[in-house]
C-alpha cells in the first residue's frame, strides 16, 4: 500500500492536473462566450483580468496562511473555492458577475499554486527541481486536455455556462481528496504562527527578488496570453476552424507537458538560470517565426510550448533555494507576482488587439518575452558577481 508521503505527492499531481484545466478553460470557451454574449475584444480581456485579479490575492494571502496552518488545509480551501466559482460562473445574470465568479476561481487556482508547490518542497527537499518539473507536468496535461473536451463540448452545441458546470466534479473530486489525505510527517521549514509585516517585507522584498518577479510575472504575461487568445487569434486571423484551432492549442500544451516532463530529468544537472535562459530565448524564436511568418511556420506557434515549458517549476526551484525559512510567504509572493503577470499578458492582448488587430494583440507576448530576458541576464550577472566576491 503506499505511503503517506506517495500520496500526498499523488494529490498534489492531481491539484495541478485540476489547475492546468480549470486554468486553462477561459481561452478555448472565450470565442464562444465572445460572441454569445455580444461582448468586445477589450470586454473580454477584462474579463480574463479579473480571473487573475483574484489569483494574485490568493497567492499573496495564501503563501502565509500555508506557513501558519498547512498547505494541506490550503489545497483543501482551495477545492472549495473552485466549485463555488464555477457554479457561480455557470449562473451568471452578467458581465459583471461574469468577471466578479472569475475571480473567485483566480482565487481557488492561486491557492493551488502556493499549497502544491509548498507541499511538494515539504515532502521532497533532495531534489525540488525534479519534482516541481514534474507536478507542472501534470499542470501541462490538465492544460492539453481542455480545448479538446471544450471544442467537443461545442460540436455538441454544449453553452459556454455549461461548460464551466460540467467542471464542477473535478473541483468536488479535489475538494473531497484532501478530506481523506492521510497525514504524513514532514520536515517543515521555520514557519511564522501569525502575519509579521516585517517577517513578510524581510523574506520578500530585497533587491534580487525584485529581478525574479519581473522576471516570473513578464514570463507568465506571455503563456497565459498566448494560450487565451491563440485560438481566437488562429479563427480570426489565420482562418482555422474550432477543431483547427482547439489542436493547435492542444499541441502548445503537449510541449508544455512533454517539455516538463523530460526537463524533470535534466534540470538538476545544469544551471537553472543558463536552462531558463536557452528556453526563452527557444521559445521567443518560435513566437516570433509563427506569429509574424507565413502560414507554412505556424506549426511553430505550439512548438514555442516545449521552450516555455521549464521556466516557471525551474524559476519557482530558485527561489525556494534561496528561503531557508518560511518558503511559503515566499512562494507566495513570488506567485502573486506570476498572478500579476497572469492578468496583465491576457488583458493587454485583448486591448492592443482591439485597437490594431489580433496580430498586433498576439505581438504583445514578444515584448512581454524580452522582458523576462532582460530580467535574467540581470540575475545571471549579479549571480556571477557574488561568486566573484565570495572567491575573492
Amino acid at each position: 500500500m503506499p505511503n503517506s508521503k506517495t500520496l500526498l505527492t499523488a494529490g498534489c499531481f492531481l491539484a495541478f492536473f485540476t489547475f492546468g484545466f480549470i486554468d486553462n478553460l477561459k481561452g478555448p470557451v472565450l470565442p464562444e462566450l465572445l460572441r454569445s454574449e455580444h461582448l468586445s475584444l477589450s470586454q473580454g480581456g477584462t474579463i480574463l483580468f479579473g480571473a487573475y485579479i483574484g489569483f494574485i490575492v490568493a497567492t499573496l494571502i495564501t503563501g502565509v496562511i500555508a506557513d501558519m496552518v498547512g498547505n494541506r488545509q490550503v489545497l483543501f480551501i482551495a477545492g472549495l473555492l473552485l466549485s463555488f466559482g464555477l457554479i457561480g460562473v455557470s449562473f451568471n445574470g452578467s458581465y459583471v458577475s461574469v468577471i466578479l465568479m472569475m475571480s473567485v476561481v483566480g482565487l481557488g487556482l492561486g491557492a493551488i499554486e502556493v499549497g502544491a508547490n509548498g507541499l511538494i518542497v515539504e515532502l521532497h527537499r533532495d531534489n525540488p527541481g525534479r519534482y516541481l518539473n514534474l507536478l507542472a507536468t501534470l499542470h501541462g496535461t490538465g492544460s492539453f486536455l481542455v480545448p479538446l473536451y471544450v471544442a467537443w463540448l461545442i460540436n455538441l452545441d454544449v453553452v459556454w455556462q455549461n461548460i464551466y458546470l460540467s467542471v464542477v466534479l473535478l473541483s468536488g473530486i479535489l475538494t473531497i481528496a484532501f478530506v481523506v489525505a492521510p497525514n504524513c510527517e514532514v520536515a517543515r521549514l521555520p514557519t511564522i504562527s501569525c502575519w509579521n509585516w516585517r517577517d513578510f517585507f524581510r523574506v520578500g522584498f530585497t533587491r534580487q527578488m525584485g529581478w525574479y518577479y519581473l522576471l516570473i510575472s513578464s514570463y507568465v504575461a506571455v503563456e497565459l496570453g498566448f494560450a487565451a487568445w491563440l485560438m481566437e487569434y488562429l479563427q480570426q486571423v489565420r482562418v482555422k476552424t474550432v477543431a483547427q484551432s482547439s489542436f493547435y492549442l492542444s499541441g502548445f500544451f503537449v510541449m508544455i507537458m512533454l517539455g516538463r516532463f523530460f526537463g524533470s530529468f535534466v534540470v538538476e544537472r545544469l544551471c537553472y538560470l543558463r536552462v531558463i535562459g536557452v528556453a526563452l530565448i527557444g521559445g521567443l524564436a518560435c513566437l516570433i517565426t509563427g506569429i509574424l511568418g507565413p502560414d507554412s511556420f505556424i506549426l511553430a506557434l505550439p512548438i514555442s510550448g516545449g521552450f516555455f515549458s521549464i521556466v516557471f517549476p525551474t524559476v519557482t526551484a530558485v527561489v525556494t533555494g534561496k528561503h531557508k525559512e518560511n518558503v511559503g510567504t515566499a512562494l507566495g509572493i513570488l506567485f502573486t507576482f506570476g498572478g500579476i503577470g497572469g492578468a496583465l499578458g491576457p488583458w493587454t492582448v485583448g486591448v492592443v488587439s482591439q485597437w490594431f488587430g489580433l496580430e498586433m494583440g498576439l505581438c504583445s507576448t514578444i515584448g512581454f518575452c524580452l522582458v523576462s530576458l532582460a530580467a535574467l541576464m540581470v540575475l545571471i550577472r549579479r549571480c556571477k558577481g557574488q561568486q566573484g566576491t565570495a572567491q575573492g
